[in-house]
């Protein structure tokens, strides 16, 4: 379990790290490339910045938890993270019929596996020492 904790840990940390970099530097090229996120205007240059930071911060911990892997901070990370990707994962379940119907699977199955994965990582948790 522990591998499974730290594999989850590292590959969001990861995401996020990408993500936040994308979006702090070039926040109007993620809207205008990365489909469905379109499905919800305006662009908001605004918006997009802060989300960078914020994902750049999130990428940070996960980080951290994932090298540090003792149980306290990977449950904190991993609780963070879910803080965020649990109600992102509600917004866009329930907005699907705005987009495509091939992209709306490829969306519901992504914002699915950002909770699960975190989720069962946070029960491994209890047996890191």
């Amino acid at each position: 379990m522990k591998g499974y904790v730290r594999a989850v840990l590292i590959v969001f940390a990861a995401f996020e790290l990408v993500l936040g970099g994308w979006l702090t530097f070039t926040p109007k090229t993620f809207y205008d490339h990365v489909p469905t996120v379109d499905w919800t205007p305006p662009y908001s240059d605004h918006l997009f910045h802060d989300f960078g930071g914020a994902s750049l911060g999130l990428g940070i911990v996960l980080t951290a938890a994932a090298i540090r892997l003792d149980r306290y901070l990977a449950a904190v990370a991993l609780l963070a993270y879910l803080a965020f990707s649990l109600p992102h994962m509600i917004f866009h379940l329930a907005h699907l019929e705005e987009g495509e119907p091939g992209w709306s699977v490829v969306l519901a199955a992504v914002v699915i596996l950002m909770v699960v994965l975190p989720l069962t990582a946070l029960v491994g948790t209890r047996k890191l020492t």
